[in-house]
């Protein structure tokens, strides 16, 4: 974390979103993508695209990730990054920071081009369960 708590290994988290990135399935972009993201409780977690012949059925890498975290015990994303076939960072697109705010929230810090920032920057004003009526 920054400031208040131990320091974040960036490196191993963008060498496990490597390593996911390498299983991608991306016959039809041929963009493979890999993120990986720290738990509260501590847990890394990854996940890969993978696409499909119908292209709008395909699934983000954040879609994986997301459902490894449920699949694992569930917690809260802490912190994130994104990586493409170079291993270079990535944003998140709009629908993957929506993902990434459901289960993160807006003081998730996500590793971009252009430093570590909070979610809160990425995606402002977010729409989440909070404005839901019960």
């Amino acid at each position: 974390m920054t400031g208040t708590g131990p320091a974040v290994d960036w490196e191993k988290l963008r060498a496990v979103a490597r390593d996911a990135m390498s299983r991608a399935y991306a016959p039809y972009s041929g963009y493979p993508v890999g993120v990986a993201a720290l738990v509260d409780d501590g847990r890394i977690i990854s996940g890969c695209n993978v696409e499909n012949a119908s292209y709008g059925l395909g699934l983000c890498a954040e879609c994986g990730l997301v459902s490894e975290l449920h699949n694992t015990g569930g917690g809260r994303l802490t912190h994130f990054t994104c990586v493409d076939r170079h291993g270079d960072t990535l944003v998140p697109c709009g629908r993957c920071r929506q993902l990434l705010h459901e289960f993160g929230g807006p003081e998730m810090l996500l590793e971009t081009p252009a430093g570590i920032l909070p979610l809160s920057q990425m995606l402002p004003q977010a729409f989440g369960p909070e404005h839901l009526s019960k």
